[in-house]
This record gives C-alpha cells, sequence and structure tokens, in this order.
C-alpha cells in the first residue's frame, strides 16, 4: 500500500513519452508478427528484409499516429472512444502500407513487404496498443480503489447520465468516490451490465447497501417518479448512506459534468411534487402586451412571480417594493434572463398614497399582483400597528386605486393562516381578503362589466421563502445545533416557490373577480420530521450528532394550518390543484365602516385596542400562545354577561 500510495500523485506524462510508448508497443508487436510469419525461425532475424520490413512498417506506424494524434489522448482515462481511434489508427497504417507496396511493386522498386506479415502485423499492434492502455488504466483504478477513505457509490439511473457520473469519476483522479454498482426501475436493464457493473432493481437496494458497503447513492436520472424516489432516498438515509444529485440537465448539456455538480441533495428536492400544467396559451392572450405591477417585487414570490411574468410578454413589468438593494439585485437578474423585456423599478412603501397614486397615474397598470406583506408570526404579534398598515390598509390603498384607475385584474397574495386565524398576522391578512371581496361584489352591483375583477389566493408555506424554517435548519445545521423546533406535533404545508407562482397566476387567469382559490398543498408534513431529515441529508445523526430541541409554540402560532374557514366549502376547478373557496359574502358598507373604525384604533396607538378591533371584524380570530388571549376571554364573558 506504501508503495502504490506514492503513484497516485503521478502527473499526466508529456506526450512525446505517450508517442516513444506507442511506437515501442508497435515494434514488439512486429517482432512477433515477423516471427509468426517465419514460424519462430531465429536466422529469420538476420536477413536483410527484417530490416527493411520494420524500418518500412514502423515508419509508416509512426505517420498514422502523428496524423491521429494517437499520442493527445489521456492513457489512464482511456475508454472506447480511443479503442475506436486506435483502430482507425492502424487501418489507415495499412492502407498505406498497401498503397506503398503497390508503388514499389509498380516501380520495380527491390522492396517488398509480404501482404500476409502486413496483416498480422495491423492485428497485433492493434491488440498490444489497445492492451498496454487498458492495463495503465486498470492499474491506475486499482492504486485509487486502494486508498483510505474510498466512499463507494451507487448510480440511480443506468442512463446517459448515469454513465457520465461514473465516467466523471473515473477521469478526476483526485476523486474518493468509487462506483461499483447502478439501479434503475427499466426491467430491461436490470440484471445487465456497463462498463462491468451490474445493473440492479430499485426493489434490491438494501441488499446492495449490504453487499457493496455502500456510503453514497448519486441520483442521475430526471424521469424517476416522485415517489419512488423520496422512497429510495428514506432508505438510503435510514442506512446513512449519503444522497447526492446532479443539476438540471440542460446545465449538463451545456459542459462537461465536473465532480463539483454532484453535490448533496436538498430537503427541497424531497419535498418537491409532479410538475404542474397551467394554460400558458390563456396567460398569453391575457398578459401579452400589458402593462403589470407587481408588489413586494423583491420577496420571495413577488420575484418568481416577476419572473414567470416574462415568459408572456407584457408591454411594462413595474417592480415596487421599498427594499432598495434587492429589488436593484432582482432588475439586474430578470434583464439578463429576459433581454427583450421591460422593466421598470419603483421604489415605494405601498402605505404611502401619495407615492402610489403616482405610479398609477404614470404606469396606468392593466394587472396587478399584490404580494407585499408583512408574514413573520412572532414580528407581526409584537407590532400588530404595523402589521395592520401594511397587510390591511396597504392592500385597501391598492385596492381603491385599482379601482379608480380602472385595473382588469388585482390578484392578491393571501395565506392559509387567513383561515380561523390564531395570530395578528393571519387576521390582518383575513380583514385584506373580506375588504376586496366585499370590493368586487360592490363593482358587481354597480353591473360595470368594466370594473376591476378582484382575486384572491390563498395557501401555505412556499420552500426557502423568507422567513422559511429551512434556511432557519440549515443555519442551525452548520452551526452543530442544536436544531430548535417549537413542538413535537406541530405540522405545516409546503410548496415550492415555483409551483406557488404558477398557481397564483394560474388562479388570476381562471379568476372572474370575488373568487378565493384555495391551493391543494398535498400533504402536511410534521416539522419534526422534517428536522431529522434535514440532519441525515447533512451526514449527521439526529440526538446524536445534533440536537434536536423543542422550545415550545411561539406567540400566536397553532399547531396545525388550515386551508379553509369551518363555514367553507370549495368547487372545483379545471386545473385539479386549484380549487374555489365558498366564503360567506360580506356587505361592502359593513366592511369598509369596520375598516374605518380599525382606522381610528390605529391612531390610538394601543395594541389592545387595535387587537380588540380586529377580533370584531374577525369573529373567528381566537389568539393562542399569546398576551392576546385576554380579550377573547373578555369577548367571551361579555356574550355570556346576562346584560348582554
Amino acid at each position: 500500500m506504501k508503495i502504490l500510495k506514492p503513484l497516485n500523485h503521478i502527473r499526466i506524462v508529456p506526450r512525446w513519452i505517450i508517442f516513444m510508448f506507442d511506437i515501442a508497443v508497435s515494434a514488439i508487436a512486429f517482432i512477433f508478427a515477423y516471427s509468426l510469419y517465419n514460424d519462430f525461425k531465429l536466422d529469420a532475424f538476420s536477413e536483410l528484409s527484417f530490416a527493411t520490413s520494420f524500418l518500412f512498417c514502423i515508419v509508416l506506424t509512426a505517420v498514422s499516429f502523428c496524423v491521429f494524434r494517437l499520442y493527445s489522448g489521456i492513457v489512464r482515462y482511456t475508454s472506447a472512444v480511443d479503442s475506436i481511434r486506435i483502430l482507425s489508427t492502424i487501418v489507415f497504417t495499412s492502407i498505406i502500407m498497401f498503397l506503398a507496396k503497390l508503388v514499389f511493386i509498380a516501380f520495380s522498386i527491390p522492396l517488398t513487404v509480404p501482404t500476409n506479415l502486413i496483416i498480422i502485423y495491423s492485428l497485433f499492434a492493434f491488440t498490444g496498443l489497445t492492451t498496454y492502455r487498458t492495463c495503465i488504466k486498470i492499474f491506475f483504478q486499482y492504486t485509487k480503489s486502494t486508498r483510505n477513505g474510498r466512499k463507494n457509490a451507487v448510480v440511480y439511473g443506468a442512463g446517459d447520465l448515469g454513465i457520465a457520473v461514473k465516467r466523471t469519476f473515473e477521469h478526476d483522479f483526485r476523486s474518493e468516490k468509487s462506483i461499483v454498482a447502478y439501479i434503475d426501475d427499466d426491467e430491461e436493464k436490470i440484471g445487465k451490465s456497463i462498463d462491468g457493473l451490474k445493473i440492479f432493481s430499485s426493489k434490491d437496494f438494501p441488499r446492495v447497501i449490504d453487499k457493496f458497503g455502500i456510503d453514497e447513492l448519486i441520483i442521475a436520472s430526471s424521469r424517476i417518479d416522485i415517489d419512488t424516489k423520496n422512497s429510495i432516498i428514506d432508505q438510503a438515509l435510514e442506512q446513512n448512506v449519503n444522497v447526492l444529485t446532479l443539476p438540471p440537465v440542460n446545465k449538463i448539456m451545456n459542459g462537461d459534468l465536473s465532480p463539483s455538480q454532484i453535490k448533496k441533495i436538498k430537503i427541497e428536492d424531497l419535498l418537491e411534487r409532479a410538475p404542474i400544467q397551467i394554460s400558458n396559451e390563456k396567460l398569453l392572450d391575457q398578459l401579452k402586451g400589458k402593462r403589470v405591477l407587481v408588489t413586494g417585487a423583491a420577496g420571495s414570490i413577488g420575484s418568481e412571480i416577476s419572473k414567470q411574468l416574462g415568459r408572456y410578454e407584457p408591454q411594462l413589468i413595474i417592480l415596487c417594493d421599498q427594499a432598495e438593494s434587492p429589488l436593484h439585485n432582482l432588475q439586474l437578474d430578470l434583464q439578463d434572463q429576459f433581454k427583450n423585456q421591460i422593466y421598470h423599478t419603483y421604489i415605494a412603501d405601498i402605505r404611502n398614497e401619495d407615492r402610489m397614486r403616482e405610479l398609477f397615474e404614470t404606469f396606468k397598470p392593466h394587472v396587478v399582483y399584490h404580494a407585499a406583506a408583512y408574514k413573520h408570526v412572532p414580528m407581526m404579534e409584537n407590532h400588530p400597528s404595523e402589521g395592520v398598515k401594511t397587510n390591511v390598509f396597504g392592500t385597501f390603498l391598492l385596492s381603491n386605486l385599482a379601482v379608480e384607475f380602472d385595473v382588469a385584474k388585482f390578484v392578491f397574495v393571501s395565506t392559509d393562516k387567513a383561515v380561523n386565524p390564531t395570530n395578528v398576522m393571519g387576521a390582518t391578512k383575513r380583514i385584506a381578503e373580506k375588504y376586496v371581496q366585499s370590493l368586487n361584489n360592490y363593482i358587481t352591483q354597480l353591473n360595470d362589466e368594466r370594473g376591476t375583477k378582484f382575486i384572491t389566493t390563498r395557501f401555505g408555506n412556499v420552500l426557502g421563502s423568507n422567513g422559511s424554517v429551512i434556511p432557519r435548519f440549515k443555519d442551525q445545521i452548520e452551526k452543530g445545533g442544536p436544531v430548535t423546533v417549537t413542538h413535537p406535533d406541530i405540522t405545516r404545508y409546503f410548496m415550492t416557490i415555483p409551483e406557488a407562482c404558477q398557481l397564483v397566476l394560474e388562479a388570476g387567469n381562471m379568476g372572474h373577480g370575488g373568487e378565493i382559490f384555495v391551493f391543494d398543498m398535498g400533504k402536511s408534513v410534521k416539522i419534526v420530521d422534517l428536522a431529522k431529515k434535514m440532519i441525515k441529508l447533512s451526514g449527521h445523526t439526529p440526538f446524536k450528532d445534533i440536537e434536536i430541541k423543542f422550545t415550545g409554540l411561539r406567540p400566536g402560532e397553532k399547531l396545525y394550518e388550515e386551508l379553509l374557514n369551518d363555514l367553507e366549502n370549495t368547487v372545483t376547478t379545471h386545473h385539479e390543484k386549484i380549487m374555489i373557496a365558498k366564503v360567506r359574502d360580506n356587505d361592502f358598507d359593513l366592511v369598509k365602516n369596520e375598516v374605518k373604525n380599525l382606522s381610528k384604533a390605529l391612531d390610538s396607538h394601543n395594541n389592545m385596542n387595535i387587537v380588540r378591533q380586529m377580533k370584531v371584524m374577525v369573529p373567528e380570530f381566537k389568539s393562542q400562545n399569546s398576551i392576546y388571549e385576554q380579550l377573547d376571554k373578555e369577548i367571551l364573558e361579555a356574550v355570556n354577561s346576562p346584560t348582554s
């Protein structure tokens, strides 16, 4: 082992050395061919014909090596392609020899090389050149496999990507990974071999782990069913097998796959679902040539909406936010991605009436996607006045301006926390929902066909968004823990940002006004299970390497989220993942009067007064783990008192 260790650091040798090796192998091949041709008679080597034939064959062979640049390959990385190059070179050499022989015969030059000798030499030369290259490759692979710290890896996907992964690590001599097997679900491939590696069924994965001592699983297929993919990854994590994945196929096709591109799989990849289908043609008809305003454009949802809108060729996309640097970076990114699309950044606070009026007067948008909001539950619990100012009165201002300036559609991005809210943030969103819905009903009653259509979209947590639990867990894991979870039974729905924004656009497209669209969020996920899986993905063991600590529910936080109120039900739409919530209609004048009372409470600068009025507006708003629970007791006592 100690003798082989220095060989791990051998550099790639110069081309002239490879050329000399090839000539030497060719010379040995000629000697064997000449011996066979002369029945292994040693006297034949003393004849003049040996010298002339030797120089004739070797010189022409050397010329062929130069023509085909056979010396340019790296011997330790020999592949089937190199064998084809060697074959082409030898065939070319044979043809040149036969042509030269014809010329010598035609001009009566006394130099003849027997035809049989040329054929035998060509066969021996091809065999020798391929054999010595293969032996060197096997030798280097053996020295690599004997290193300390070597990791056995299995590749899921015995297709082109899987083969590319294997050869990528073969060509990277510094890599400690050794591909030992393939896994695939294609019955036609199972049991066969690729480059000497057997292909196993995914059902045999546990047996493969034990048989080969698997350390890593590399996902190298873009066609794996989501459920199958999650199942095999769960099996890998249970066996402490690290899971790696490849970048998107388009990024691989633009260049060679490199080991640095093969990285640990992210939790977002495990929570993803089957791709959704949206009405791209209808969206194009609705948005092409229009001016579109996106509020909260620098946020995680707003930025993705802005990016997806670029596909539908609007005349102008106005990016409105008060975060200067993120907004600037967003504009640069979008202009790089959609070079022909016009973007205009507009720095403003949606609560500033003068500034927002100036925006509507200047650009007169046709469609508004309202994603600006405060959304951190504990923060809004401590600062209800700010939550009301932005989430309620910001929406109030924008919706009124939309009506005044004849906006065709106003799409309001809400949240599942608006259903039976237990916190200030959810209650502010529910109040905003009530206002835009009642405003839409009021416009409908006026029989104004050109009036603004207000559409609300409601969904749960999105992966990777600002404030999401996943970035928080990642930071805690990188610091060595502990990972903090509020409660062992807490669950949440999760959706990827692109999927959520696709559904927002689709809902905006299909909405006729007044609807609250509810998205199919899939199955709820236990946060503690999410934490365990993220710890395992990072290569650690939960509760052993990294502790999970339960901190208790935060103010306003509930164990599970709901997408529908108890008094609501849903109606299906043409899209399987979008439903319409059948909610109670709200009288516009009544809601408008309640908003005025909320404004007066806001002027009092008293949080209790503000939240008290919010509970009047949203009777189902019951605080949890919050100082505002005392207001619920007051309301309950007032209802149950004999004088009430």
